[in-house]
């Protein structure tokens, strides 16, 4: 086989891997939204938990490991989610993604302020970036989680229950991917040359 040939195999596999990846981690909104959709908040809570939890066993057994942010949202799901089931309230599965990306954001400015650029821990094996452009990326997805957690808390004290889930499947998804794909220009200005990231 070639370089050429092995090369591109292994850009197959990487591909194939990540959107693998993100059927797992998008398996559970689906899951939310469509039993909403034909049985209500308390049966989407419900299935969402279990899919939640299948997902993360999943990622443990495809990938060889449980990511970090996965594993503190399905914390979040279960107790948030728990709680609306055992109380029949609503209102604690649409706090959920408030304190979840509340959580992200006081991780990433508090690893800031100690001096630590705490995606360079998450996503060291996937970019390499200068010391500078992991402190930025670091900051602006911490800006990024606190306007998410404000987006919520517009969106579920002015939206219905049902426009709120599908808010929270199909608005908030696109979002952060436009996001994350403006973030492409700091990757490329702050990206170590290979033989400085080895």
């Amino acid at each position: 086989m070639s370089q050429t040939d092995t090369t591109k195999t292994g850009t197959d596999e990487s591909g194939t891997r990540q959107l693998l990846k993100f059927v797992v981690e998008l398996g559970p909104l689906v899951v939310f939204f469509l039993t909403n959709a034909r049985a209500g908040i308390f049966w989407g809570t419900g299935l969402f938990i279990g899919a939640t939890l299948i997902s993360l066993a999943a990622s443990r057994i495809l990938f060889g490991r449980i990511p970090v942010m996965p594993l503190i949202t399905a914390f979040v799901v279960v107790v948030f989610g728990g709680l609306t089931l055992l109380l029949q309230d609503e209102l604690f599965i649409k706090l959920k993604p408030t304190i979840v990306n509340g959580i992200f954001a006081a991780v990433l400015f508090g690893g800031l302020l100690s001096g630590r650029s705490l995606l360079s821990y998450l996503f060291g094996d996937v970019f390499a970036l200068t010391e500078e452009g992991w402190r930025k990326l670091t900051f602006r997805w911490a800006c990024f989680f606190v306007f998410l957690a404000l987006l919520n808390e517009l969106a579920w004290r002015l939206l219905t229950t049902d426009q709120w889930v599908t808010f929270k499947v199909f608005g908030i998804m696109p979002i952060t991917m436009v996001f994350a794909l403006s973030q492409m220009g700091l990757l490329q200005r702050h990206a170590l040359e290979k033989s400085e990231s080895k």
